[in-house]
């Protein structure tokens, strides 16, 4: 029989871990515990097996516990729980990409982290998709051999972080979607203040951005970069730096903080490294 699961905390991220579990047999979903009592059921609902509970009082024991809750909640879910004496003897884990699993301060329990890198908007793709998408994992010893095989069996590729840099993992995130889409921003508001219409401007930033992403997976970050930087035409960054300041102040200050790392990258490219 597969070990029991609770999960406290059922938004995207814990119904589509729940759904998977049960869908591929590896935790038996027990209880489920969320903000409120509706939004419990919804997630049985979409999980497909479990028990909405209302109230800490209403949880079962169970072999693991998933805290799928914000980040600022885990610390205080984890001491409910363990002041409960739930916890004893169980695997805990948390999802955040932000927060080591140090913030589970349980007792007698093994802790861990599992932190899925992909964007979970629309749970129901993200369950249809799930295999192949990579885990960052961190904790016990005796918490990852039970969870190494169990986020294997949904499909999950795993990778072991430092604890200790989960504040600069969770950036790397950060930085490969979250501020790529505002430099994204930034460029297509240029176009359209260069008269562009938006619908055009979104026509002439594509191939750019698709074809230097691309080239950043295939061939490396250095060998991708091309542009005034990266030739060393200082006089045309200072050009730009002048207009694009001149249209629009925080932009101007986006651009002239990208300098500096884009220098760097292109002194990487002049002597051969990646």
């Amino acid at each position: 029989m597969p070990a029991t699961l609770n999960i406290v905390g059922a938004g995207h991220v814990g119904r589509t871990l729940g759904r998977l579990f049960a869908v591929h047999g590896v935790f038996a979903v027990q209880d489920v515990l969320t903000r409120s009592p509706a939004s419990a059921h919804e997630a049985v609902a979409f999980i497909g097996a479990g028990h909405a509970v209302a109230r800490l009082a209403e949880l079962r024991p169970a072999a693991v516990w998933m805290l799928a809750v914000s980040d600022d909640q885990i610390a205080p879910s984890c001491a409910a729980l363990a002041q409960a004496g739930l916890l004893d003897g169980a695997v805990v884990f948390h999802c955040s990409g932000a927060k080591a699993s140090t913030e589970l301060q349980a007792p007698g329990a093994s802790t861990a982290s599992v932190h899925p890198v992909r964007s979970f908007a629309d749970p129901d793709a993200v369950a249809a998709a799930f295999a192949g998408t990579w885990c960052g994992v961190e904790g016990d010893a005796q918490a990852l051999a039970l969870l190494a095989p169990a986020f294997e069996a949904i499909g999950a590729r795993l990778v072991t972080i430092d604890a200790a840099a989960k504040t600069v993992y969770h950036a790397a995130s950060v930085f490969a979607s979250n501020y790529l889409v505002t430099v994204l921003d930034a460029a297509l508001r240029a176009y359209v203040a260069a008269g562009v219409p938006e619908e055009v401007a979104r026509e002439l930033a594509q191939p750019l951005a698709r074809e230097s992403l691309a080239n950043v997976f295939r061939l490396g970050p250095a060998a991708a970069l091309s542009g005034p930087v990266a030739r060393g035409d200082f006089a045309t960054v200072a050009r730009q730096q002048a207009a694009v300041s001149g249209w629009d102040a925080p932009t101007g200050r986006l651009y002239e903080a990208l300098v500096e790392a884009t220098t760097a990258l292109a002194e990487r490219k002049r002597r051969g490294l990646s």
